[in-house]
């Protein structure tokens, strides 16, 4: 039996989902929405039912073209280290890209986060990194769940794990992160127990952000694709937890332990909005067969070494500096930040080559969804690139 199957795909999902044979791979129809729009309600999770809209041509195909995306050599930083080789940029669309970002501004603004350093916040541009890492919608509230979830993920980062100057800590990140889980994925009641829990999650700007982010996917996704997220953040945080004791020990760790950490905790974690973003559903059972979680993993993970290459000198001036993979891989080998830098080259490049391999071995499984998301992932490799490349984050 082939690898890809050993995840017992339903048999529903293995049926092609339009005509077959030559030249009509591109004519298969989109699955439909995962449920109908939601009326609004009035929670702060951002949400704005969508008014009537003219449907272009390039609008309607994006949802079509499931073709994988070429590769190419992209250059980066200041030209002079060697080139990324990532998927084709699909998309750049400053106007959707602002729209989507003055809807999470307000949002920000409403829930209490980055409180004082919103401007900032603005300048940072999570709403363009959705329009980019996204390209098969141009649903600025479809968007918007991607642009909260990633900067709800992120204000944790910063807040609880990486800036010192914003109150991070390593010994309180544990605890601060168990109640992460509780924002997103109430417990039962316990009576008074839960009400000082509340308590506690509603004067925190960062669970409130969790909790209302998650509630606006809720809006769009099915609840087992809610789920999905709330139980690969939880997996997510696991990393974390190692790197708050990396950093209280002031042990950093060898380069192996550390991407074993890493590969938890990459851009696999925002690309599980994918689907939910695109308004299909990827069944549960391609999800998690073997050869695309491989795959996803490897794009999740090619993805966060370009965080690191951007976030390396960031990351060494912090008091308590962070672990990052340029940085251990000078330390542990004794050599230069630009030796260090092109080896993180070769490593992203591999894991890309790794992702185009699985991409290969999974083209012949008959599902229009499988192959959608892979090219998804596809095109949030080559997004994160061009947003890690222009963000203020990483470019001041």
């Amino acid at each position: 039996m082939p690898a890809h199957e050993t995840a017992r795909p339903t048999p529903s999902a293995l049926l092609p989902a339009g005509p077959t044979g030559l030249g009509t791979t591109t004519l298969r129809l989109p699955a439909p929405p995962a449920r109908p729009p939601a009326p609004v309600l009035d929670d702060g999770d951002g949400h704005q039912s969508p008014g009537p809209r003219k449907l272009s041509l390039s609008s309607f195909s994006r949802g079509l073209d499931v073709a994988p995306l070429p590769y190419v050599e992209r250059q980066w930083g200041d030209g002079s280290y060697p080139p990324l080789y990532c998927p084709a940029t699909v998309r750049i669309d400053d106007d959707l890209g602002a729209e989507v970002n003055r809807r999470l501004v307000a949002w920000a603004e409403r829930v209490g986060i980055h409180e004082g350093r919103l401007e900032e916040f603005d300048a940072t541009g999570f709403g363009r990194l959705a329009m980019l890492t996204h390209p098969d919608s141009d649903d600025p509230d479809l968007l918007l769940v991607a642009a909260q979830m990633n900067a709800a993920w992120w204000a944790a980062d910063d807040y609880y794990a990486d800036e010192t100057d914003l109150g991070a800590t390593p010994t309180e990140l544990p605890p601060r992160l168990a109640l992460v889980m509780s924002a997103m994925d109430p417990p039962p009641d316990a009576g008074d127990y839960t009400r000082q829990l509340e308590e506690v999650i509603e004067g925190d700007p960062v669970l409130v952000s969790l909790r209302s982010a998650r509630r606006h996917v809720a809006r769009h996704a099915t609840a087992a694709q809610v789920m999905r997220i709330c139980n690969i953040t939880s997996q997510m945080y696991v990393s974390w937890d190692a790197y708050a004791a990396w950093r209280y020990l002031e042990a950093p760790p060898p380069v192996w332990r550390y991407l074993a950490a890493r590969q938890h905790d990459s851009f696999y974690t925002s690309m599980t909005l994918i689907d939910i973003v695109g308004a299909y559903e990827l069944p549960a059972g391609l999800f998690a067969d073997r050869v695309f979680h491989t795959a996803l993993m490897q794009a999740g993970t090619a993805s966060v070494i370009v965080n690191d290459l951007h976030s390396v000198a960031k990351e060494a001036a912090d008091e308590l500096p962070d672990s990052n993979l340029i940085l251990l891989i000078a330390e542990e080998e004794g050599c230069s930040t630009r030796e260090a830098t092109e080896r993180a080259v070769h490593l992203h490049n591999d894991f890309v080559k790794g992702f185009e391999n699985s991409h290969r071995k999974l083209a012949a499984v008959p599902s229009v969804e499988l192959k959608r998301f892979l090219r998804g992932a596809q095109g949030w490799m080559a997004g994160g690139i061009e947003w890690h490349s222009s963000s203020s984050r990483y470019t001041s």
